[in-house]
């Protein structure tokens, strides 16, 4: 591996640090000293926080804005505020902007670059003139196409992690990370990921080159990866399993009560979670989940991001507000007994239907 992939695993994370933390709605918050448990991501050699900070929401995607409104001034600070605290590990993807995204990560990085671990995603087709199609392509001139414009636009010669962000259901997956495979000898990523796939995709891509993670949607919420048997599989393989939206797109953090919560032109209208059949029903279970986090004296959110962590697992909470980074964080120091662990189970069993995570034609395109 390459001494730039190696250098920003020799971070400040085994440091204690001081998390100043931020007045809730429900709790005040004392200052904690903490130290930020580092963990391996597979078995390739990647060691992250165990917590990362999903990027998305951080900026709009095309004339509309993803999670409210962007403040570009406050997410940066945002990624600041992450790396003081020990969380370095960032995710997004060309999709998101498309490219205002990687964008930027590249000015909040911007002279520190070696003390950051990126992951970035392709696949959703963009056009020439930064259109997405709306089509998936995994080939492999698409692949060298795609990596190139992410390291434009991150201001960088290496992304440290590169998911396949969907399978293109028309190209063999063996072609797609074959080229994947080339980028890592070229020295152009550091690691290989997958995201939304099946336990027979991650057979075959990581027969032809080792895979090191796999991203999917993972929460109390929405568990479909576990009773597919994908964890099982990643398991036996030593591949890392990395859970986006695990807060249930917000739904785990206890702030939305109401439909009318929701912006207008926010997405999450046009997911059926979050519609009427399924809403209300949704709302008892955070009721039940907030009650066990008052016991603890901590958040609905910390303790959703708690149970995910107990499991070996590494979430990725969106956010671009500093006083949310730090609620995240913090959340990684909470422990959780058996008892624990059983009353969540008991609150949101697994198979649990709480509407799918997606509308009709991005539920198309998971594996």
């Amino acid at each position: 591996m390459c001494n730039r992939f190696n250098r920003v695993l020799h971070t400040t994370f085994g440091d204690l640090h001081t998390v100043f933390l931020s007045e809730s709605a429900t709790f005040d918050y004392q200052i904690i000293t903490m130290e930020i448990k580092k963990i391996k991501l597979g078995n390739q050699g990647l060691t992250v926080p165990q917590i990362g900070l999903g990027c998305m929401g951080m900026t709009g995607f095309q004339e509309g804005n993803m999670y409210g409104k962007a403040d570009e001034q406050e997410a940066i600070a945002t990624i600041h505020r992450s790396l003081e605290l020990g969380g370095n590990f960032l995710d997004t993807a060309d999709l998101y902007g498309p490219f205002k995204n990687e964008q930027l990560i590249a000015k909040a990085i911007d002279g520190q670059r070696d003390q950051y671990i990126i992951a970035s995603k392709f696949g959703w087709e963009i056009d020439e003139n930064d259109n997405v199609t709306w089509a998936i392509n995994g080939k492999k001139e698409y692949v060298k196409k795609a990596v190139e414009r992410s390291l434009k636009h991150l201001n960088t010669d290496y992304i440290d992690l590169y998911y396949m962000h969907r399978l293109d259901k028309y190209t063999p997956i063996e072609e797609t990370v074959e080229a994947m495979g080339e980028l890592v000898k070229e020295g152009k990523i550091g690691y290989i990921g997958l995201s939304e796939v099946s336990s027979e995709t991650v057979r075959r891509a990581h027969a032809v080159h080792p895979v090191t993670a796999v991203q999917s949607e993972y929460s109390l919420f929405e568990r479909t990866v576990e009773e597919r048997g994908v964890l099982q599989t990643l398991s036996e393989l030593g591949i890392g399993f990395v859970a986006y939206s695990p807060l249930g797109r917000g739904f785990l953090s206890g702030e939305i009560r109401s439909i009318d919560d929701l912006p207008e032109d926010d997405f999450r209208r046009a997911i059926p979670r979050f519609q009427k059949e399924y809403f209300y029903k949704n709302i008892e279970l955070v009721k039940a989940i907030e009650a066990l986090a008052k016991e603890k004296s901590v958040t609905s959110s910390q303790l959703a991001l708690a149970w995910i962590i107990s499991k070996g697992i590494l979430p990725i909470p969106g956010t671009k507000r500093r006083k949310y980074v730090e609620q995240n964080i913090a959340a990684s120091t909470i422990e959780l007994s058996e008892a624990d662990l059983a009353r969540l189970d008991n609150i949101v069993p697994l198979g649990t239907d709480t509407g799918k995570p997606y509308d009709e034609f991005s539920m198309g395109l998971i594996d």
